[in-house]
């Protein structure tokens, strides 16, 4: 199946939420897969059903509400987002899997760092050591999933102390600039594309010579 990849660089919140939906929306049958890598400003966002009073103390940083599923998160510089628009009908994939299929990413390009990390089916994401790395959050219209994760590589935290990360208080937060990782969000998502290809069954993503 034919997939791209596009990197995008800093892009504004609710510019990348209005392009997932008009592509969504106006995506056909032949229309190839997307993958979109990029950053946001800060901003905290919440889900479709999303209790605000999870957001504690937003301050100057923006609160939008958007259409994915779960609770509240932060979105900031040095976090790598990965937008997945598949058509899960033509790929014969349910919502479990994608999001199996994308914590098992994470999982794999942490493990090129030797970091040792894993799922939680009572929350979705991705943890080491009980901290959370990398939310998710999908939305399917039409069969057609669009948002994604977050994988926090090194950015400034401080923001997930003035919410109730994914509705839990609490929730201690981690980034693999913590955690002996890569700091540099480009080389995070070559490798994290790598695993979304394998996972998606595609072929590497060819290099120029």
């Amino acid at each position: 199946m034919n997939l791209r990849v596009e990197r995008l660089g800093r892009v504004d919140y609710a510019e990348a939420f209005a392009a997932m939906r008009r592509f969504t929306t106006d995506r056909g049958a032949d229309t190839p897969d997307e993958i979109w890598l990029l950053e946001h400003p800060p901003v905290y966002t919440l889900g479709l059903n999303a209790d605000p009073a999870h957001v504690l103390a937003a301050g100057d940083i923006p609160v939008l509400r958007t259409d994915r599923g779960g609770q509240v998160t932060y979105h900031g510089p040095g976090q790598l987002v990965a937008y997945v628009l598949l058509d899960l009908g033509r790929r014969a994939l349910g919502v479990r899997a994608l999001v199996s299929l994308l914590e098992q990413a994470v999982v794999a390009t942490l493990a090129r760092y030797d970091i040792t990390a894993a799922g939680n089916p009572r929350a979705p994401g991705v943890y080491v050591a009980g901290a959370k790395l990398a939310s998710l959050g999908l939305r399917i219209r039409r069969n057609c999933s669009y948002h994604g994760l977050a994988l926090n590589v090194a950015m400034d935290l401080a923001p997930f102390a003035r919410i109730n990360p994914c509705g839990f208080e609490g929730l201690r937060v981690t980034q693999l600039a913590e955690l002996g990782g890569p700091t540099d969000p480009d080389r995070v998502g070559r490798d994290l594309e790598a695993a979304l290809r394998a996972g998606l069954g595609e072929p590497p993503a060819s290099v120029a010579g």
